[in-house]
C-alpha cells in the first residue's frame, strides 16, 4: 500500500488542505473538521481501494480505512504538504458560515474526548489485569509492584481535568500550557485543603468541590480562557503579551471557575450521571436492548462517538459505566458471530474472505470491517446482528453488568468487566459474550438462504449465468476505455461503458434497488442472486448537483429488467461540458456466472463473462 499516494488522495477528496479545519483519529477512522462541507466528495472518497466507506456525521467527514487507520493519520500530519499550524481567520470564519451549530457542537465534544480514549482505556485495562491476577492470587495487593502499577492505573481519571484541558486547549487552538497551569489549581492539594476548609472569594463562599476526575468544569474553565485569551490578545501590546496575557488568564479564569463555572460544570456532570443511571434502574435491560440494536446504524453514522463524553465523564466520576460498555460488548460480539456464520455459509470466495476478517476484527473490538463489509450490505446478516444484540444487551442490562475502561470490548479487553467487589460480573461478561455470538452466528447461518430464495419478482435458474442487459440504448464500449480512471482501473468491479443515444436509464437486471444517489446520477440494484451492479450516469456529474436528473425509483423497491430507473437530460449534460458516459459494473458476484453486454464492434469472443 503506498501510503503517501493514498494520503494525498484522502485529502484531495476531503477538499484539499485548504478545507481541513482539524484531524484526528480513532480506531479505525480519518476524522476530518472541514471548513466547506461542500468541497467534500464522498462518492470518490468511498470509490478509493482501501477505503471502507466514507461519512459526515458528528460534525465531521469520516474516512473509515480500517487497521491502516495509523499509518494514513501519521502520513498525512507528518507530511510537509499537510500543516494546520497558522490556519487563517478567513477559514475559520469560512468555517463558520458553511457548518451548523449542532455540527460544531458535536465536532468540539469528539475532538476534546476522541483523544482522551487511548491513555484512558490503557489505564483501565491495565488495573482490571491487576484485579485479575490479585484475585487468582498471582500478585499481593499489598506488594510495592501493585501499588506502583496500581497508581499508574489510577492517576489518568484522577487527573482527568488536566487531560480535558489539553484537549480543549488544542480543538479551540489556544495555548495549552496556560491551559493546563490554569487547570491545575483546582487538583492543586493546597487548593482541596483550602476548599474543604471553607475559603470566600469577593465576600461569596467558594463552593467545597472535589474537582479530581472532573471534565465539565475544566471544558468551562478553558472555553473561557480562550475568550479572555482572544479577547486580550487584540489590545495588549505585543511587547509585553507574552507575559501579561497568561496572568491576567490566571487572575480572571481562576476566581470564575471556582465561583461559577465550576460549580455549573459539576452539578451538570451530576445531573447528567444521575440521569444515565435513572435510566439504568429504571429501563435497563429495555433501554440497554434499544441502545445496542440501533449501534450498528448508531456506529455506521459515527453518531456512536457522541456517547464518548458520557463514558468518560460517568468513569471519572463513579469508576463505573452500566449502558455504553455493555451494550457495546453485545454488539461486537454478535458483529463477529454474524460474519462467521457468513463465512461458512457463503458460496462467494470474496465475501467468504472478507467475512472471516471482519469477524476475527469484531471479536477482538473493531466492528468498522464486518459493519461495511458485511453488515450494512446483507439483509440477513444486519437482522442477525440487530437481533442478537438487543438480546445480548437484555441480558447483561438485567444481571447489571458493569464495565471499567473506555474500551471497545472483545476478546482481548475482555478485563475491564473484572470487578473486584463483584466476582460474578466477568461471569456475566462472558455469558453475554458467547449469548451473543451464538444468536447472531444461529439466526445469520439459518437466514443466509432466504436472501438468495425465489421470493423476488423473476428469478434466475442456479444452473444459468446471470444474463445482464444493457440499461441504455448506446454503443457499449470497454470499461477501461471510460474517462474515469476510478472505473477504468477496475477497481469499482468489473463491467461497462455505455456512450448513450437517448436519456432513459432501465434496470439491466431484475432485482431490488438497494441506492440511489441523492444527485440521482448514480443507483445500484440487487439481482435475484445477490449480485450487485453499479450504474454511473456520466464523468464527474456529481458535480451538477441533482440538475438534469430524474430517479423514478426508490430505495426497497422491487423492479423487473426493463424497468425505467432514471431519467436524464442527455442534451443539456453534454452542453454543460459533462461526459455522458454511463458506467455499469458488478460490485460483487452472486451464485452464478454473469454475462455482460457485448461490446460493440467486437467479435462475440469478446463477451465478458465473470464467475
Amino acid at each position: 500500500m503506498d501510503y503517501e499516494k493514498d494520503a494525498q488522495e484522502i485529502v484531495k477528496n476531503v477538499g484539499g488542505r485548504e478545507n481541513v479545519n482539524a484531524l484526528i483519529h480513532c480506531s479505525t477512522r480519518l476524522r476530518f473538521s472541514v471548513n466547506d462541507y461542500d468541497g467534500v466528495n464522498l462518492e470518490a472518497l468511498k470509490s478509493m481501494p482501501g477505503v471502507l466507506g466514507a461519512v459526515v456525521a458528528a460534525g465531521q467527514v469520516q474516512v473509515v480505512v480500517g487497521n491502516q487507520v495509523n499509518a494514513l493519520f501519521n502520513t498525512i500530519t507528518q507530511s510537509p504538504w499537510f500543516n494546520l499550524v497558522g490556519q487563517s481567520s478567513e477559514d475559520s470564519d469560512k468555517a463558520k458560515t458553511k457548518v451548523s451549530w449542532t455540527a460544531r457542537f458535536l465536532d468540539l465534544l469528539v475532538g476534546i474526548f476522541q483523544p482522551l480514549i487511548p491513555a484512558i482505556a490503557g489505564a483501565g485495562v491495565l488495573k482490571s489485569m491487576l484485579t485479575l491476577l490479585t484475585l487468582f492470587g498471582w500478585l499481593s495487593a499489598t506488594s510495592d509492584v501493585y501499588r506502583v502499577l496500581f497508581m499508574a492505573g489510577s492517576a489518568p481519571l484522577y487527573f482527568l481535568p488536566i487531560l480535558v484541558a489539553i484537549t480543549t486547549a488544542q480543538k479551540l487552538k489556544v495555548n495549552v500550557v496556560v491551559a493546563v497551569a490554569i487547570i491545575s489549581v483546582f487538583v492543586l492539594p493546597d487548593m482541596v485543603t483550602a476548599l474543604t476548609k471553607g475559603i470566600d472569594l469577593f465576600g461569596i463562599a467558594v463552593s467545597n468541590i472535589n474537582y479530581a476526575s472532573q471534565v465539565f468544569p475544566a471544558i468551562l474553565s478553558v472555553m473561557c480562557y480562550a475568550y479572555v485569551e482572544c479577547f486580550l490578545n487584540r489590545y495588549v501590546p505585543g511587547a509585553i503579551r507574552i507575559f501579561f496575557v497568561p496572568m491576567m488568564a490566571l487572575v480572571i479564569v481562576i476566581p470564575v471557575t471556582l465561583l461559577l463555572l465550576g460549580p455549573i460544570g459539576y452539578l451538570f456532570g451530576e445531573q447528567f450521571t444521575r440521569a444515565i443511571l435513572f435510566l439504568h434502574q429504571y429501563l435497563g435491560w429495555f433501554a440497554m436492548a434499544i441502545l445496542a440494536g440501533a449501534l450498528p446504524f448508531l456506529n455506521a453514522t459515527g453518531m456512536h462517538k457522541a456517547l464518548v463524553p458520557y463514558v468518560i465523564a460517568t468513569l471519572g466520576r463513579t469508576g463505573q459505566e452500566v449502558l455504553y460498555l455493555p451494550a457495546s460488548l453485545a454488539h461486537n460480539i454478535s458483529e463477529s458471530g454474524a460474519a462467521f456464520a457468513i463465512a461458512l455459509k457463503s458460496k462467494d470466495t470474496f465475501l467468504r474472505s472478507t467475512a472471516v476478517s471482519a469477524g476475527i476484527s469484531a471479536l477482538f473490538g473493531i466492528t468498522e470491517p464486518a459493519l461495511y463489509g458485511v453488515t450494512l450490505l446483507h439483509k440477513a446478516a444486519l437482522r442477525a446482528v440487530v437481533i442478537s444484540s438487543a438480546i445480548g444487551a437484555a441480558f447483561l442490562g438485567f444481571v447489571g453488568l458493569k464495565g471499567f475502561a473506555p474500551v471497545g470490548p472483545g476478546l482481548a479487553s475482555m478485563t475491564i468487566f473484572v470487578d473486584k467487589n463483584n466476582g460474578l460480573n466477568i461471569w456475566y461478561a462472558i455469558i453475554g459474550f458467547v449469548m451473543s455470538f451464538v444468536v447472531a452466528f444461529v439466526i445469520a447461518f439459518v437466514s443466509w438462504h432466504e436472501e438468495r430464495s425465489d421470493e423476488d419478482l423473476d428469478t434466475v435458474e442456479s444452473d444459468r449465468p446471470l444474463v445482464v442487459a444493457t440499461p441504455v440504448a448506446g454503443q457499449v464500449i470497454p470499461i477501461r476505455d471510460v474517462a474515469d480512471e476510478v472505473f477504468a482501473s477496475e477497481a469499482m468491479g468489473h463491467g461497462v461503458g455505455i456512450r448513450p443515444e437517448n436519456g432513459i436509464i432501465k434496470a439491466p437486471v431484475a432485482g431490488e434497488v438497494v441506492m440511489v444517489y441523492e444527485t440521482g446520477h448514480a443507483l445500484g440494484i440487487k439481482a435475484t442472486d445477490e449480485t450487485e451492479i453499479l450504474l454511473h450516469i456520466g464523468i464527474n456529474t456529481v458535480q451538477l448537483a441533482g440538475k438534469y436528473f430524474k430517479p423514478v425509483v426508490k430505495v426497497g423497491q422491487q423492479v423487473r429488467q426493463g424497468d425505467e430507473l432514471v431519467l436524464f437530460d442527455l442534451d443539456q449534460i453534454k452542453l454543460n461540458g459533462f461526459d455522458p458516459t454511463v458506467m455499469m459494473v458488478v460490485t460483487n458476484s452472486g451464485v452464478n456466472g454473469i454475462v455482460l453486454p457485448k461490446v460493440s464492434g467486437e467479435s462475440t469472443k469478446e463477451e465478458m463473462q465473470y464467475a
